[in-house]
């Protein structure tokens, strides 16, 4: 106790102390003959007894183990290891279990979700994809029967009726997209019964650091098609004419791209002769731009895969498509225009909102990963979440190689395939692990003219992801993957029966491969941590090269000059520093990222709860009716006498609601045009960005609830009742006659203040041509 109030004195984080928690499973387990006596009913109506306490109490929580645990052997066949109850025990104090993988984490979700529903929170069990949710949600439905809770799950395509009945049990497994998408459309709801969420309770995470870190400020988007919207122009073919170094240079790192004055003067050319910069055809500068990035910057089978006729976005930190995900909508359409497929629907944003500010509605959260501690500081910053470091239930034997650095990425992958070979003929299952999906096709063809066949796993075909990655532990597998986080399947050794168990255990266990280090240690070691699950035998080993992306891209200053060995291996510690302080650095950008998008939607966030909560007035009472009665007096008790004060009552609501819903949406796009241009009149004055954009976006927020009644006074003025009631359409009431969610990828090429940096040097060049 007194070591956790000295590292919190001086904001350290670090691991609570699992000493309490570990004498609550030990109480648990003296319980476990009694309470295997019970019968079922007897068990349930124990388990309902500890209601009325809260399960507050150390003697309770030990009860409450006991019996979850003894519910589990009955209806799963598992038996929860003390190290499990740990883990629950953790999850019920509102922390986040960091569990290695194959210790058992969806289990003791499962327990941890049943104590929190016992003490009469809602409980939203937030996993990273549909099939995860269903799987968990069907697979741990028996063990919550038999504790006495309700459960059910959400998916993407979940109907509302489905929804409601889902989200009215105890327990609710659910996409963090989907409940976010739900929120979205509850927003826009004209009538209460159409809401399909309940009020916030406890959230608890699966992969919960790539949940609250990777994609917290991930935006959730709610769009609604806009009539007689113009679309953006292509000028794909003419961004595929124009060549590097002369037509168009790239920065440092590749994540932007500007015309050359000679670029500038080729494109306006082709455009019959205009002036590129002129304030008329800013526009098409904007159109030119977006070709340019899409064909530079953005790369098939790197960023993104094009499957049944559509571009799908791979997300960064799970190597897989992202499902409803997309670029800003003009970026989105350049990449389609590129491949030369047809344009997706684009519309007007009528709301959106991030991962983080999500997560934050609830008042309780607690999560559970392989990789916490390396976030620890970020979980404490935004979320006041300490974090629990459960030891495994036996202890982790795999062998983790040094690094083997090569000066050039040509040698380092002579030397992955000479690795696998070896490891291959001994008969050890081998995982390699690449970065993204062209480097997993390339490793396979490379494996396949040496006279191996892998099994790949990318976002080309994970649809049968479960499968590949079950058999990847048996004798002589050779798996191909990227990103292997949040597979929601473990790695047996001798596959997925188990049948070659001693045989792969003889031959050293599974064997994973990294063909370079990501961005973030904590991707490195959720590949890694797939070796040596549960005590078994294992080994990893990161084979890099100073040509990497990661190396060229965040340490490109940093240079070696020293001896390599014939086979281009580097065995200089201080060249090994090199690979280190890139990832150091690309993880610190990745943080003042998240800080930075924090800062700018906690003012957003501050203001769109205003309009909420007077959105909730009018949607929930009588707050719309109210307002027109007040200050439309006339106009209002001459439709009451035409059509009746109920009539004229839900006429209020929906015009009010509608208008409130339209200044919000125009408010958002006020601000995204202000944040993406005060960067460049900030920098050019010295200024702080942030100062300048809460100096016009505060104003503006404190004009929304009064516009937003104004407009709705005008626009009933207008209102008539005829035989059909009263006619609304008349008046504007007009919404969009299509909506569809998506996410929005919307950091692809740096942040916004390197975005302005560079646009200003660009913008001062063209000046001096």
């Amino acid at each position: 106790m007194l070591r956790d109030r000295l590292r919190r004195l001086v904001q350290r984080p670090g691991s609570a102390d699992t000493a309490p928690l570990s004498a609550v499973a030990a109480a648990a387990g003296r319980r476990e003959d009694a309470v295997r006596d019970l019968a079922d009913d007897e068990l349930s109506a124990a388990v309902a007894g500890l209601r009325a306490g809260g399960l507050t109490s150390d003697d309770d929580l030990a009860e409450f183990c006991a019996l979850g645990r003894e519910a589990a052997r009955r209806t799963l066949g598992e038996r929860p290891f003390d190290v499990q109850l740990v883990g629950v025990l953790a999850l019920l104090s509102g922390r986040v279990a960091e569990m290695a993988t194959g210790e058992g984490k969806t289990l003791a979700g499962a327990v941890a979700a049943a104590g929190h529903a016992l003490r009469g929170r809602r409980v939203h069990v937030l996993s990273v994809n549909d099939y995860l949710a269903r799987r968990d949600a069907e697979w741990m439905a028996p063990l919550h029967a038999l504790l006495g809770v309700t459960s059910g799950w959400v998916g993407q395509e979940s109907t509302p009726d489905e929804r409601r009945a889902a989200y009215a049990a105890d327990i609710t497994y659910a996409p963090v997209s989907e409940v976010g998408f739900d929120l979205l459309r509850d927003r826009l709801a004209v009538e209460p019964d159409a809401v399909v969420l309940p009020e916030p309770g406890i959230a608890l995470i699966d992969e919960a650091d790539s949940v609250l870190v990777d994609e917290a400020m991930v935006p959730l988007v709610l769009a609604g098609s806009v009539a007689d919207a113009e679309p953006v122009p292509a000028y794909a073919d003419l961004a595929r004419r124009l060549r590097p170094g002369r037509d168009y240079a790239t920065d440092e790192d590749a994540r932007n791209v500007q015309l050359t004055p000679a670029g500038a003067r080729a494109v306006e050319a082709a455009l019959g002769g205009i002036d590129l910069y002129a304030v008329e055809n800013l526009d098409t500068l904007t159109a030119v731009n977006l070709a340019l990035h899409a064909e530079v910057l953005l790369h098939r089978d790197v960023d993104y895969i094009v499957r049944d006729g559509a571009v799908k976005l791979i997300s960064e930190s799970r190597g897989r498509v992202a499902l409803l995900q997309r670029w800003p909508d003009g970026l989105h359409a350049a990449v389609e225009a590129k491949e030369a497929l047809t344009a997706s629907p684009g519309g007007e944003i009528l709301d959106s909102v991030t991962v983080q500010e999500l997560i934050g509605r609830y008042p309780v959260r607690c999560g559970m990963t392989g990789t916490a501690m390396a976030v620890a500081g970020q979980l404490r910053e935004f979320y006041g979440l300490e974090i629990v470091v459960v030891p495994p239930n036996r202890p982790c034997v795999r062998e983790d190689e040094p690094d083997r650095l090569y000066a050039t990425a040509d040698d380092r992958d002579v030397a992955v395939i000479e690795t696998i070979a070896a490891a291959h003929a001994a008969g050890r299952p081998v995982l390699a692990g690449t970065l993204d999906v062209a480097a997993s096709e390339r490793l396979a063809r490379r494996l396949r003219r040496a006279g191996l066949e892998p099994v790949v796993l990318n976002a080309k075909n994970d649809a049968g992801e479960a499968a590949v990655i079950a058999d990847a532990g048996a004798y002589g597998a050779l798996t191909v993957s990227t990103q292997i986080a949040g597979r929601g399947t473990d790695i047996r050794l001798g596959g997925a029966d188990g049948a070659d168990r001693d045989r792969v255990a003889a031959a050293g266990g599974l064997l994973v491969i990294g063909t370079g280090h990501y961005h973030s240690s904590r991707l490195d070691d959720q590949l890694r941590g797939r070796a040596g699950r549960q005590g078994d035998p294992g080994g990893s080993v990161f084979l890099t090269s100073l040509q990497d992306d990661l190396v060229t891209r965040y340490a490109p200053d940093e240079t070696y000059k020293g001896e390599t060995g014939d086979d281009g291996l580097i065995t200089d510690k201080g060249a090994h520093w090199i690979t280190g302080h890139a990832q150091r650095v690309a993880e610190g950008v990745d943080l003042e990222i998240h800080r930075n998008t924090w800062r700018y939607n906690h003012l957003i966030g501050l203001q769109r709860a205003e309009v909420l909560a007077e959105r909730d007035r009018v949607l929930r009472g009588d707050a719309g009716d109210s307002l027109l009665r007040t200050r439309a007096a006339d106009h209002h008790a001459s439709l009451v006498d035409a059509a009746g004060a109920a009539a004229v009552a839900a006429a209020a609501r929906t015009l009010v609601l509608y208008h409130l819903d339209r200044v919000w949406s125009d408010h958002l796009a006020f601000l995204a045009e202000l944040r993406e241009g005060i960067h460049l009149r900030s920098l050019g004055r010295g200024l702080d960005p942030l100062v300048e954009f809460n100096r016009e976006a505060v104003p503006a927020g404190k004009r929304l609830l009064p516009t937003a009644r104004d407009n709705a006074v005008a626009a009933f003025t207008t209102l008539t009742a005829g035989p059909d009631g009263i006619d609304l359409a008349a008046a504007g009431v007009q919404r969009p006659s299509a909506t569809w969610t998506y996410i929005v990828h919307d950091n692809p090429f740096g942040t916004l203040d390197e975005r302005a940096f560079r646009g200003l040097v660009t913008l001062l060049s063209r000046k001096r041509r």
